[in-house]
């Protein structure tokens, strides 16, 4: 809602979720871990000191006037930038993780915060990090977890700020986020058009979709696209090497297969096979959503062992390939229990990274369950749709045949693809799987009021600070970001204007 080596730079802090396997989501909390690292070396101290963090308490149910319960909910600014008294307001919305100071302190927006003077202000999102009060992710809690609730409380953080700083319509607020985040910027213009007078979202997801096997459709064209150093060859070798792999967990290989993969139980079940296969394609759909982030191997990387000639058998490729990912992320092995799975999802504590909280919220919004059903999918087909929806019941007492109701009230509550919000911008990556459900084009050409495509982008690097190794591509689209946030903020002043 979803990632060798270390690239210089600070990264931005954006999560972007996932409904597949662990690995993924471990390496989603190894993005955040890097980056804030990498963020805290290079930031300088006298930045921290224009930082104020602290807690307000929103109501826990917008929607129930009887409901006096609050919860504590993070908030960070930088009052860094702002030109006292009518400079801007920047947001950033926080989305299914942990929020940083670092969210405020590095990034493209953050950039143009400092150009335009802009106060910078961010939330983090309720049931996540910090903002959650004991005993949140029991199951009778979480009814009050939805991207509804959370756009209620960026409407009620907006009045606290305005009341904190005096702010008045002369300051503009222009809304950023990315991943999840970036569908809750643009429907928070959507939804809240009086209180954000544009909004940038980043590789935003804005159409729900149950069966999103088109994830891993763009995952195997991206193994494809030669500017990022993929090809047809590779493809062909991802394909056939997952076939050998299923080939000796049902050819009576399975104790071969544990060992060459250094997994750390034997299967057990058809699940815990399962739990296997997703494992290993976690780290190809990670590699290409997170590619060159520095976080996980590029494509360029994957795709030259998987063609390499000197390991003649692609399944031994796979075998080195998985144990590069073991060795970077410091995984003794290969977890494959799909019990150690559902003891994770049913935690309750809020201690996690947020696992729990977004598995609910695609049982009961979203879906975006990257399956392998599509003939399309580079994976063998054993990632079914039933693998992910059987556990909305078995976790949330969600009946599986409610998800479709779930997902349509989404895209018709917020406009999915058909959303014809003014001043929103979309902007996505063309290698990032997450493109198929934003907002690309105006039926079959590229609209650039309303969409930015990056040739060879992946998912939010838009959103990161720039770099000496950015692509031109990338580049310029920041330059068209920025083009169109002054020409929102020209705009305004006009409308707004004594």
């Amino acid at each position: 809602m979803a990632p060798s080596m270390i690239q210089c730079g600070v990264m931005m802090l954006v999560f972007d979720f996932a409904s597949a396997g662990r690995v993924l989501w471990k390496l989603k909390e190894r993005v955040h871990s890097i980056h804030e690292q990498r963020a805290e070396r290079r930031l300088l101290i006298t930045h921290k000191s224009h930082l104020i963090e602290g807690q307000i308490h929103q109501k826990l149910d917008h929607f129930n006037g009887k409901n006096m319960d609050t919860l504590p909910q993070k908030f960070i600014v930088n009052e860094a930038y702002w030109k006292k008294p009518d400079g801007p307001v920047f947001l950033y919305i926080s989305g299914e993780g942990p929020l940083s100071k670092f969210s405020v302190l590095a990034g493209h927006y953050v950039a143009m915060a400092e150009k335009h003077g802009a106060l910078v202000v961010a939330l983090e999102h309720r049931f996540y990090g910090s903002s959650i009060n004991p005993g949140g992710l029991e199951l009778l809690n979480l009814q009050h977890l939805s991207s509804q609730q959370a756009l209620a409380d960026l409407a009620a953080f907006h009045s606290f700020i305005s009341q904190k700083y005096g702010l008045t319509d002369k300051n503009i607020w222009i809304s950023f986020g990315g991943s999840y985040a970036g569908a809750l910027s643009a429907w928070f213009r959507g939804k809240f058009p009086h209180l954000v007078y544009g909004a940038v979202a980043s590789s935003a997801p804005v159409q729900a979709k149950l069966d999103f096997s088109a994830y891993n459709k763009v995952v195997g064209h991206s193994l494809t696209e030669e500017s990022v150093g993929g090809s047809y060859k590779c493809l062909r070798s991802v394909r056939k090497a997952f076939v050998a792999l299923e080939a000796a967990l049902l050819g009576g290989k399975e104790m071969k297969v544990v060992k060459d993969f250094g997994c750390c139980n034997v299967p057990k079940s058809p699940e815990d096979r399962t739990e296997l296969v997703q494992s290993v394609a976690d780290i190809f759909m990670g590699s290409v959503q997170y590619n060159e982030e520095g976080v996980m191997l590029t494509i360029s990387q994957i795709c030259d062992i998987m063609t390499n000639q000197s390991q003649e058998e692609v399944y031994d490729r796979l075998v080195e390939l998985a144990a590069m990912y073991r060795a970077m992320a410091k995984e003794p092995c290969l977890d494959i229990s799909h019990q150690h799975t559902i003891l994770n999802l049913n935690k309750s504590t809020s201690g996690s990274f947020g696992y729990r909280q977004w598995y609910f919220q695609t049982c009961s919004e979203f879906g975006f369950y990257q399956t392998c059903d599509d003939a399309s999918c580079p994976f063998v087909h054993v990632l079914t749709l039933q693998d992910h929806t059987q556990l909305c019941p078995q976790l949330f007492e969600i009946p599986e045949h409610t998800l479709p109701m779930n997902i349509a009230f989404t895209n018709q509550y917020y406009g999915g693809a058909q959303a014809q919000t003014q001043r929103v911008l979309y902007i996505n990556g063309d290698i990032d799987p997450w493109m198929e459900l934003s907002i690309v084009r105006n039926g079959t050409r590229v609209d650039e009021d309303r969409a930015i495509v990056i040739h060879g982008a992946a998912h939010c690097a838009d959103m990161n600070p720039t770099h000496s190794g950015d692509k031109p591509s990338l580049r310029q689209a920041r330059k068209e970001i920025e083009r169109h946030v002054v020409m929102w903020l020209r705009s305004a002043a006009w409308e707004y204007r004594p």
